[in-house]
């Protein structure tokens, strides 16, 4: 089993912090450079997977280990690029890390021998620089740069290719360390309880467990920062010369857009996926929207869905989640649920209204949780137990938390019983 984990790395003087700038600039310009003449030689029917005249023109800044290193993960790209090219999806070359004039993306890749972390009361990493940094910058001929080290660790294990990056939007370098880790470290789940998923547009997350308990993660006010942040993109898109197509603040934008995003979308999972397991939740089943798409999305919400909150991540952090504690994850079709009245089965006749689903046979009730009950109790053979008053959670930039209400904690706020599933 693969983990990662994720620390800030926190140069101790300013000429450590230009040097790793130096090493890491080096690096992306070594990408950019790999992935210009692959793409030359692709675009022109050339040999794509030849490198050898770049082999040597950057060991001298940043070391022939790391030099091998950013070219085999160049080389990963273009593999999976091929790969999704040969199934037949719409797939694009892979890209550049920034450019010269606007400013480069800092990042680097450093093998798993060729790195050491401490852990401690004065946690460091130390990496290995080219000869040439090593004498511009006063390291010894065996010294490597020394950086402090702030976090962490979740996993213990066999360590594994280093990514290390700077993020100008919060002016932080920042490490991500994969490892291997025994499958004896898995969990297990406490019970043999389920629970159903309903992915939304509006409401990111609605759940609902066979234990009776609901949960609902409100989206709205994420996505309309998401939506701001794409409409300045575009304000500043209009305003460029002809001969330009990007710039330095379109670019940070979409890397804060994108990062703002992971986040909130990572802590949900985690969030989420915690509370299941507490409940002895053992199985999860989510929609595969394959059959729903084609019936009634619409496509503003395939838009929300699918580029604002990233379907596909978001289930692949959910499973890797999942597989830590020991939960399985089952994608089932859940076409019609957020239609079908869960009284009279009927989704003819039923009307939805923003967050309410009012049928005529006198059931009313919250759309997405509705529609995760129902997508329950169509895949499950547990007995159901009748909904609790459900929680709902709101994002405030660092947790899905909402404000205070009388007996219930902070982090719990409870939805309106009005819209609330009823009749059971």
């Amino acid at each position: 089993m693969k983990r990662v984990n994720t620390f800030e790395v926190v140069p101790q003087t300013e000429n450590d912090e230009e040097c790793l700038r130096r090493l890491l600039d080096a690096s992306a310009s070594l990408w950019n450079e790999l992935t210009y003449a692959r793409r030359q030689n692709y675009f022109g029917d050339g040999d794509v997977w030849d490198t050898s005249e770049y082999r040597g023109q950057y060991n001298g800044v940043v070391g022939s280990a790391t030099v091998q290193q950013v070219t085999r993960k160049n080389s990963e790209a273009w593999r999976s690029f091929f790969a999704l090219k040969e199934n037949g999806e719409d797939a694009n070359p892979p890209s550049y890390w920034g450019n010269g004039e606007d400013g480069r993306e800092l990042r680097t890749y450093i093998r798993n021998d060729q790195y050491t972390i401490q852990w401690g009361k004065r946690s460091r990493l130390e990496i290995p620089v080219g000869q040439e940094l090593k004498d511009e910058y006063g390291l010894g001929y065996h010294e490597r740069l020394r950086l402090e080290v702030r976090g962490n660790p979740n996993w213990d294990g066999e360590q594994g290719r280093l990514e290390l990056e700077y993020d100008e939007v919060s002016d932080t370098f920042r490490a991500f360390q994969p490892v291997t880790v025994p499958d004896s470290r898995l969990d297990s789940p406490l019970a043999s309880h389920e629970a159903a998923l309903d992915v939304g547009a509006n409401n990111l997350v609605a759940c609902s467990t066979t234990t009776g308990n609901q949960y609902l993660y409100d989206g709205r006010e994420l996505f309309g920062r998401f939506r701001e942040t794409t409409n300045e993109i575009a304000r500043l898109q209009s305003n460029l010369h002809e001969d330009r197509s990007s710039s330095k603040r379109i670019r940070r934008l979409y890397r804060q857009r994108t990062k703002r995003r992971d986040h909130a979308q990572n802590a949900l999972v985690r969030d989420l996926v915690e509370q299941l397991y507490d409940e002895g939740v053992a199985t999860v089943y989510v929609g595969d929207l394959t059959d729903v798409l084609e019936t009634h999305w619409s496509v503003r919400v395939n838009e929300k869905t699918h580029n604002f909150w990233a379907f596909k991540k978001f289930i692949h952090r959910l499973a890797c989640v999942c597989e830590e504690y020991g939960i399985s994850v089952e994608a089932e079709s859940e076409a019609w649920t957020s239609q079908t009245c869960p009284e009279c089965d009927d989704h003819e006749e039923t009307v939805r209204h923003g967050d309410t689903l009012t049928c005529s046979c006198g059931f009313e009730g919250h759309v997405d949780l509705t529609a995760s009950e129902t997508f329950l109790r169509e895949n499950s053979d547990t007995e159901v137990r009748p909904m609790a008053r459900p929680v709902r959670f709101e994002w405030d930039d660092h947790d899905w938390s909402g404000q205070p209400h009388p007996h219930e904690s902070p982090k719990e706020v409870r939805t309106n019983p009005q819209v609330a599933s009823v009749g059971r």
